[in-house]
């Protein structure tokens, strides 16, 4: 089959490579998928782009050894934002009475490209995005989703209904906007992260209350740092969880424009020529309730801060491109919370799954 294989930093090559198979000992038990779609996603380009004389970021090298997970070593395929169909499903995997997850051929799924441990701390407390040998799929697994058929174990597969607007309503299934139920995800983690601890804003004026303060999403001003995939993912998770005031900082006027034509109500703004947290000061009063930072670039980070008010919470997706300075006159001023969110776990992708499936 033909895959794009990773070699090197900067040396990706469309390649025949042998496809997974039925009765093979690594894959017996694991469904065959056909790809139909795959994204490309910034830890790809990271990938590629990761210091041609550094060597890959993430992906194993004979120097690093094979993954302690799947003992996958580099060239191998990328790609881990896919959707596709089912090819073959072995005969030793029981059938399910949930018709979420029966599995047979020719279903159209997504897959959740993540490896855990489930033994590390972190997994065993049901963090299992943040498992100390996590691995993707695509990065330090052996199949990838810019081949033509891929291996997966039975969980980690996600059938799309074929006709997902209920009974009697036909919609189409497009497996192409499918495939960013993955990105979509890690949007869906840091969106629930936030909700978490959302109440440690307000916790202070109610000090001698041991009841829990419930926080409204939908009256929170919003900044997203960054409308590449992932902040354009953030701000469709955002309305999905009823948030209305949502701001959006963005260097590139082709981004500002897709985000535009989505038609979600935002205020976007561009960082190179607008103050960002004099403008969302002058709209909000004294400033946002949150930040999700998309770009991971020091500019950002420094607006970011300044626009965040008492108390604020910044959450952090981006993986930075350069080191990063803490402004921490903000943070001490303005007491503010800072958290990082990586991926997700198997709870956000079944939750995003069913949020795409409902529209």
């Amino acid at each position: 089959m033909r895959a794009a294989q990773f070699h090197a930093a900067g040396d990706i090559r469309i390649e025949d490579i042998p496809p997974p198979q039925p009765d093979s000992s690594d894959t017996k038990d694991k469904i065959l998928i056909e790809v139909e779609w795959c994204g490309i996603c910034g830890s790809d380009l990271n990938e590629y782009l990761h210091g041609l004389n550094q060597g890959p970021f993430a992906i194993p090298t004979p120097e690093t050894g094979p993954h302690p997970l799947t003992n996958a070593l580099l060239p191998l395929p990328i790609g881990h934002e896919f959707s596709g169909r089912i090819k073959h499903v072995p005969e030793s995997i029981p059938v399910s009475k949930s018709s979420t997850r029966t599995l047979r051929k020719g279903q159209a799924v997504v897959v959740d490209p993540r490896y855990f441990c489930s033994s590390c701390s972190p997994c065993t407390q049901a963090a299992t995005s943040n498992c100390d040998k996590l691995a993707f799929m695509g990065i330090s697994g052996k199949w990838g989703g810019l081949s033509e058929v891929v291996a997966a174990a039975p969980e980690q597969v996600y059938v799309l209904p074929e006709n997902p607007g209920g009974e009697g309503e036909e919609v189409d299934l497009d497996l192409a906007a499918a495939a960013l139920i993955e990105p979509l995800a890690v949007a869906w983690h840091a969106v629930k992260l936030y909700l978490s601890i959302a109440h440690c804003q307000y916790q202070s004026s109610h000090l001698n209350s041991n009841e829990p303060v419930a926080v409204d999403i939908a009256s929170v001003p919003i900044l997203v740092v960054g409308a590449g995939p992932v902040g354009v993912a953030t701000v469709f998770v955002l309305r999905a969880r009823g948030a209305k005031t949502i701001f959006v900082s963005e260097t590139s006027k082709a981004r500002r424009d897709m985000l535009l034509e989505t038609g979600i109500p935002t205020e976007i703004f561009d960082p190179t020529t607008d103050d960002v947290p004099e403008r969302i000061k002058a709209l909000t009063g004294d400033g946002v309730s949150i930040v999700f930072d998309c770009a991971g670039a020091q500019a950002g980070f420094q607006a970011g801060c300044a626009s965040l008010r008492y108390r604020g919470v910044y959450i952090n997706l981006a993986l930075p491109k350069g080191p990063i300075t803490l402004p921490i006159m903000p943070f001490l001023w303005n007491e503010i919370m800072y958290k990082c969110s990586l991926a997700y776990d198997e709870v956000d992708f079944q939750e995003t799954v069913d949020a795409f499936v409902s529209g």
